[in-house]
């Protein structure tokens, strides 16, 4: 079994609590036995897959499997093409070099609907939407970027996993994928 659930901000990716006021996923009514496949930050929101099939975790996550996760992330001011092409070739983060990835500039830039709570705002700095996409998925990966080229992330939604999209699906709402929307994914 495949589930696709879009991750509401502030949600763990795992069943326990923490001790923090987040919320686990066990508040979400899965099947029994799935588990998820990778992790999203509690900050970050979006497409995250759950599974009872641990051989898919290895498949998916593996940067040898060269496995393409695109995500969008709202920063502040907006990022010259330089600072993209930055990104691309690989930034040091941590002290190790990130592999290539693509970044660009969404434009248009997406109606998302307002998160909760709203990310902060400052009248004098304006914020744009880029996308990346990478095979790789290292902790905080995509803020730890982003703020390496001086431009900080104050939204991050992951929107797509190989070839398959969160499209529609609302958030805090999971549901079983096809074997088409399962071929998507690892294609």
């Amino acid at each position: 079994m495949l589930l696709a659930f879009h991750k509401p901000y502030g949600v763990l990716s795992q069943f326990t609590p923490d001790g923090s006021p987040h919320r686990p996923l066990a508040d979400f009514k899965f099947p029994k036995g799935v588990y998820p496949l990778g992790r999203l930050d509690a900050d970050s929101e979006g497409l995250l897959l759950l599974s009872d099939e641990a051989a898919l975790n290895a498949r998916l996550l593996h940067p040898t499997r060269g496995h393409h996760r695109t995500y969008w992330a709202q920063v502040e001011r907006v990022p010259p093409r330089e600072a993209l092409a930055q990104m691309e070739r690989g930034v040091v983060i941590g002290g190790r070099q990130t592999l290539p990835c693509r970044a660009w500039l969404l434009d248009p830039q997406p109606d998302m609907p307002p998160r909760v709570p709203p990310i902060r705002f400052r009248k004098n700095v304006p914020e744009a939407w880029i996308a990346l996409e990478l095979i790789e998925g290292k902790n905080h990966q995509v803020r730890r970027m982003t703020a390496a080229i001086g431009h900080p992330t104050l939204r991050l939604v992951r929107v797509k996993i190989g070839h398959f999209e969160l499209g529609s699906l609302a958030p805090g709402t999971w549901r079983e994928l096809s074997s088409q929307e399962r071929a998507a994914i690892f294609a």
